[in-house]
């Protein structure tokens, strides 16, 4: 079968095995990073699925319970499935000073009656015989109702999955941080994979994460770390019609793949129902032979001949579900399972580790959904050399009912697409100058007129919040319809990006500004950006690999290749940081759908802030009616700089008429 889907990212891994090794204490590299942080009061660490979150919390928990004075733990997972990763577990006998214990009667990821678990919940802060209890977050929120915030004076409150929490007023586990952080004693250890959101609200205010010390250990590090899996690849294939005439194109029955179909609500539902759709993939995988009525699981025949086990988490009915997903957690080998077909579950904290592929239909609601599903094939394990995501992603057609819908969830799933490209990738280190003697190192590179970093906090975003950064850019309303490529990469670089960084980091002033928004820009081109030699063959920049002679190296950027040793802040302000997320739209769609998706862009293109119009009204507008001869830009012009020019006079003629008529304008939109 010929795989048809549009390859984004493709990336290659060292296999080192530092992922995986283990120090003199039985610490993974992660979690020995997240161990040299053990004395801080609010950390928060950030790493990917099976990088060892939860053994990384029990080092960090019974040092503080050993030697910082604190008396109890209370650790909180989003559902009480993923409780038995905080089971009792020996750590002794690999180094460690002590084991981790957890008493069963303050396990409440074990006990069913919700009453008995708010009562044990209170009981445990005022007895002394045990000091570590697990729960859900519900059970976290309905607890704290019971008792008083000093309650957690000397305890550490442990959050799993911390994207759960939201700085919204009423979300009851990020008031539970908030009555921590501020009206108690007691410590925090936040854990996550994925720190996006793609709701709209932060995780936390401002002000609040501010008091966290982050701890980042990301894609990168884990995937090349890793001793089997040396391949990612993530790519998308889009349709027009119904997914299920062109699921057939992308799904290779021969990997080991999770199938996420699309809600019920969801557009790229087919309307027939979840059941009928799942009925559907059945027969497109084979024919059923028959159903296990022990386990759940389907035995269905390809038209090859093969017999594959797939299981159906589709279904809702309780028996069933609990029977399958029993099975489920009790596999111990591959051929245990071939496909699993799922829909709002088998994503976070679900353990598949011979799951070569996950094929995901429709747009995903948010980043942190996309980064938990791809984590669901990231799992390093004897045999699996490639991991492969694909997004089914319907294209926009203009017979549509709502075409900016269609064209908004489009941008979405590229922009997703090229996130995920700058978090999976290896990072790249940027300096002002070489030091005297200093060696050349593959990942370095000399920028000049770069600003030195002249802070504490500007050093700490770009070592441990560049990709969170990234993502909030990637998000943002404006920049999405940037990536249509009908913006100037000035208007981009110099106004839309400054702005993002304002808005997450208020305190820097504009020179720290512009120190991280120097970095940021020259990160996402260069990872998005292939480096070759001269006859354009790809360099490899492996730290294990003897670095190329200077001046060997070019990078290619908007069809153009620029010496790399050369590279300089005012080249690279020129071009545009999503190149190539257009390029790849414009490879993946046919020319009618471009012209639909960059119409669609054009008719909102009066959303250019007020001080971005004066700015282009004043200077480039003014310039280009003088040489046209009083011509004014025309909104239909091939060139992107000129119709950005002629949204800009509109915005102008519009404010003027708003004013003469006595009406004001909106923030800083008209």
């Amino acid at each position: 079968m010929e795989q048809t889907s549009n390859n984004i990212v493709d990336i290659r891994y060292e296999q080192t095995g530092k992922a995986t090794a283990v120090n003199e204490m039985g610490m993974r590299e992660m979690q020995a990073k997240a161990y040299e942080a053990r004395n801080k009061r609010f950390l928060l660490i950030k790493a990917p699925p099976a990088s060892g979150k939860s053994r990384a919390l029990m080092f960090i928990a019974l040092d503080k319970l050993a030697h910082q004075g604190l008396k109890k733990v209370v650790v909180a997972v989003p559902e009480k499935s993923i409780g038995r990763s905080f089971k009792n577990t020996n750590l002794k006998e690999h180094g460690f000073f002590a084991d981790w214990r957890v008493t069963p009667y303050y396990n409440l990821c074990d006990v069913e009656n919700e009453k008995d678990k708010k009562g044990r919940f209170v009981e445990f802060f005022h007895q002394d015989n045990s000091h570590v209890l697990v729960c859900a977050h519900a059970t976290l929120r309905n607890g704290m109702k019971e008792i008083s915030d000093d309650c957690f004076n000397d305890t550490l409150l442990a959050i799993d999955e911390f994207h759960h929490t939201s700085a919204d007023a009423d979300s009851g586990l990020g008031d539970v941080v908030r009555r921590v952080m501020n009206n108690s004693t007691g410590h925090i250890v936040a854990m996550t994979g994925s720190y996006f959101r793609g709701d709209g609200i932060p995780v936390l205010r401002q002000e609040d994460e501010a008091r966290f010390y982050p701890v980042t250990y990301n894609y990168y590090q884990q995937l090349n770390g890793y001793k089997h899996l040396k391949n990612l690849v993530l790519g998308y294939h889009f349709y027009r019609g119904n997914y299920l005439d062109h699921i057939d194109e992308v799904l290779d029955t021969r990997k080991k793949t999770i199938i996420h179909i699309p809600s019920v609500n969801a557009r790229a539902s087919t309307g027939k129902g979840k059941y009928a759709e799942t009925d559907d993939i059945m027969q497109i995988i084979g024919t059923i032979e028959y159903k296990d009525y022990n386990t759940g699981i389907y035995h269905v025949r390809t038209q090859d001949g093969r017999l594959l086990k797939v299981a159906d988490l589709v279904e809702d009915d309780p028996k069933e579900r609990n029977m399958v997903q029993g099975y489920l957690q009790k596999m111990k080998r591959a051929e245990d399972m071939d496909i699993i077909i799922a829909l709002g579950t088998a994503k976070e904290g679900f353990d598949w580790q011979w799951c070569e592929m996950c094929l995901t239909v429709g747009v995903r609601g948010s980043l942190t959904e996309v980064i938990q599903i791809i984590g669901r094939c990231t799992r390093d394990c004897e045999g699996k050399e490639t991991a492969r995501f694909v997004n089914m992603i319907a294209m926009p057609e203009a017979a549509q009912a709502d075409v900016k819908v269609a064209v908004n969830d489009f941008l979405k799933a590229i922009t997703a697409s090229l996130l995920m490209e700058q978090v999976m990738a290896p990072s790249w280190h940027f300096k002002t100058e070489r030091e005297p003697n200093e060696e050349p190192s593959p990942r370095t590179l000399i920028v000049e007129g770069l600003k030195p970093l002249s802070s504490v906090k500007t050093k700490l975003i770009v070592q441990e919040q560049l990709d969170d950064l990234k993502a909030a850019i990637l998000q943002n309303e404006m920049v999405v319809k940037a990536i249509s490529g009908s913006t100037t990469a000035e208007t981009i670089t110099q106004h839309l990006i400054p702005k993002v960084i304002r808005e997450r980091y208020p305190d820097l002033t504009d020179d720290e500004v512009e120190e991280v928004r120097e970095r940021v820009l020259l990160d996402t081109i260069i990872k998005g950006n292939d480096i070759v030699d001269e006859h354009g063959h790809p360099v490899s920049t492996s730290d294990s690999d003897e670095q190329e002679s200077e001046g060997n190296r070019l990078i290619k950027i908007a069809n153009r290749f620029i010496n790399i040793d050369k590279l300089s802040i005012n080249l690279i302000d020129s071009i545009n940081p999503f190149q190539r997320a257009y390029e790849v739209m414009s490879k993946s769609v046919d020319a009618p759908t471009l012209k639909i998706i960059q119409d669609t862009i054009a008719e909102q293109k009066f959303n250019l802030t007020l001080e971005q119009a004066i700015s282009i009204f004043k200077g480039p507008l003014k310039t280009y009616v003088t040489e046209h001869g009083g011509q004014v830009p025309s909104i239909e012009d091939p060139n992107p700089q000129v119709r950005e020019m002629a949204a800009a006079l509109q915005m102008i003629k519009n404010l003027k008429a708003r004013k003469l008529a006595g009406l004001e304008y909106e923030g800083d939109k008209v």
